[in-house]
């Protein structure tokens, strides 16, 4: 996998969300690196890592970070991931394979209609900026066209910086597991728990208006791992690193070692 590694002290490995890249931690990557050593990946399929044959597949995706755990020498690493990366994060922590974990928004937690609510929503949102093309940077650079287009991620989605709101949706748009990935998300088995008994501590960060994994099912993820700590953000939508950046850093550097 290609990987991102900055900064200096005990290792934390970053896990990033369905069609993004290692570069989508730049918000709070600087202030985290100062006194860890950060470990930002590329998933499978996503960014500078090529597709394996079941990328298209969140268990393939597993398989892909297990593996990269073993390979690295990474076993027993703190580790943090945003929606799918946080989803990865806790099947680490439920194969026992990770020390103490953040999971931002994960999913894996939705049920009935919001399967289907996950599946059109974000597939129709997708589909928009796949057309868009061209356009899309001077889209992201006007802060009403940007506000419609990050709506189902932010809170604020105004205040996102225009390039890095559009480096975000060129890499979603780009993601060639991106479809694959989403209908298995949406229609696939929910995230099993509990973390195993050598995992470190847990901790599941949820926005509170959060539009993509409805705020419902954080209490089927505390469910799902009954040792986490669930912990709420106010006025933040999905992407609490680009709404709440400061609180995320703080329940980091707080719920890590």
């Amino acid at each position: 996998m290609h990987m991102i590694r900055t900064g200096e002290g005990p290792k934390l490995l970053l896990v990033h969300g369905l069609g993004s890249s290692a570069a989508s931690w730049a918000p709070i990557a600087p202030a985290l690196a100062q006194g860890r050593e950060l470990i930002a990946i590329d998933l499978p399929g996503h960014g500078e890592t090529p597709a394996e044959g079941d990328s298209g597949t969140f268990t393939g995706l597993a398989r892909s970070l297990e593996a990269f755990l073993d390979e690295q020498g990474l076993t027993g690493v703190d580790a943090v991931g945003l929606s799918l990366g946080g989803r990865l994060v806790l099947e680490m922590a439920r194969r026992g394979r990770v020390g103490a974990i953040v999971a931002l928004d994960p999913g894996g937690f939705w049920e009935g209609w919001e399967r289907s609510y996950l599946r059109v929503t974000l597939g129709a949102s997708v589909w928009l900026v796949r057309r868009l093309g061209a356009a899309l940077p001077a889209l992201a650079a006007a802060p009403p066209s940007r506000a419609m287009l990050l709506a189902q991620f932010s809170n604020r989605p105004w205040d996102v910086p225009a390039g890095e709101a559009a480096r975000e949706l060129g890499t979603i748009a780009a993601t060639p597991t991106f479809d694959a990935l989403l209908d298995d998300l949406a229609f696939g088995p929910v995230q099993a728990g509990p973390a195993a008994a050598g995992a470190g501590p847990v901790t599941i960060g949820w926005g509170r208006d959060d539009r993509l994994c409805l705020p419902v099912q954080a209490l089927r993820a505390q469910e799902a791992f009954p040792s986490a700590q669930l912990h709420w953000f106010d006025d933040c939508g999905h992407f609490a690193i680009w709404d709440k950046p400061r609180q995320v850093i703080e329940l980091i550097r707080n719920s890590t070692g």
